[in-house]
């Protein structure tokens, strides 16, 4: 039954994707590095990644997307979209690749951490935003270091205990050839996503990263795509928006980082109290693991249904 539902759903999942990408493509004037991120996060989250953009980014009416996108919430979903599309992605590779070798799960998840803040900063930071930002990549890549390294602090938070606990308890999420694999990653990005808009509003309240764009304002080297005063923010001198940076003390962003980092220690805490760190691909299910009120002690996930 359960293999039934993830068929269901990643059926669905197919279809959303249809419709952002065609959506995209022929209606909404997104930037484009966000049009990539939103059809990737709603591979990875199927129909809610679909509601999420239908009231957050599709423009409603020809021309209005820079208004419609404006209130600080929507520029703040945009910020944790452009997020999630990098990490997720780093993450969701790595751990096709970690498969492999069979490593214990905690040297899968170092692993995955490192992938997925290097895609994320690498190419979805740094390489799809060098343009905008008007610099070289080089300096793109040290511009937008520290919103990555944020936001990849609270994606992992989220993701981490949804991929252990739930792969502690069913080897077969573990195969990357199977649908509960995929149905976990699915979960786990639905988490992360949650755990990264905290730190994503703080970001781009303080003008430390951009929200949703437009291609018409935003299309290379752009400007500020939406009227300050609409997203209730003191105004960032041109200058200083443009390079990706805002005017916020070294105290806080270092209690910022400081806080991130906590939540990933949260994260892999839960992980390791409720899951198995240690297990490996292939051994048998962990009978140490202490699992949520509700879940099954041995087995699979299929007992759960």
């Amino acid at each position: 039954m359960l293999d039934r539902l993830l068929l269901g759903w990643f059926v669905f999942a197919g279809l959303s994707v249809v419709f952002v990408a065609y959506d995209l493509i022929v209606r909404t004037p997104e930037m484009k590095v966000m049009k990539w991120g939103w059809i990737l996060v709603v591979l990875y989250t199927g129909p809610i990644g679909a509601l999420v953009y239908w009231f957050s980014c599709r423009e409603p009416a020809p021309g209005t997307h820079e208004d419609f996108v404006a209130p600080l919430w929507k520029q703040t979903t945009g910020s944790t979209i452009h997020c999630l599309a990098g990490d997720a992605t780093g993450v969701i590779v790595a751990a096709i690749l970690t498969s492999r070798f069979h490593f214990p799960m905690g040297v899968d998840v170092a692993v995955e951490y490192v992938f997925g803040f290097g895609f994320g900063l690498l190419v979805f930071q740094a390489l799809f935003m060098k343009d905008m930002l008007g610099i070289s990549y080089g300096a793109a890549v040290r511009r937008t270091f520290l919103s990555e390294w944020l936001s990849m602090n609270c994606v992992m938070a989220g993701m981490v205990p949804v991929m252990v606990i739930f792969m502690s308890r069913d080897m077969q999420a573990m195969n990357p050839v199977s649908l509960r694999f995929w149905g976990v990653m699915s979960a786990a990005t639905l988490v992360g996503a949650v755990t990264a808009y905290p730190v994503n509003r703080w970001l781009v309240k303080n003008g430390l990263k951009h929200g949703m764009g437009t291609e018409r304002v935003l299309g290379k080297g752009g400007s500020r795509v939406v009227p300050m005063k609409a997203m209730k923010m003191p105004p960032v001198p041109t200058k200083t928006a443009k390079a990706g940076h805002g005017i916020v003390s070294s105290s806080r962003k270092i209690g910022v980082a400081a806080a991130t980092t906590l939540a990933l220690a949260g994260g892999v805490a839960i992980a390791g109290h409720f899951g198995d760190l240690t297990m490996r691909a292939g051994s048998p299910i962990s009978h140490r693991a202490n699992l949520p009120a509700g879940l099954p002690a041995r087995g699979s996930l299929r007992e759960l249904v």
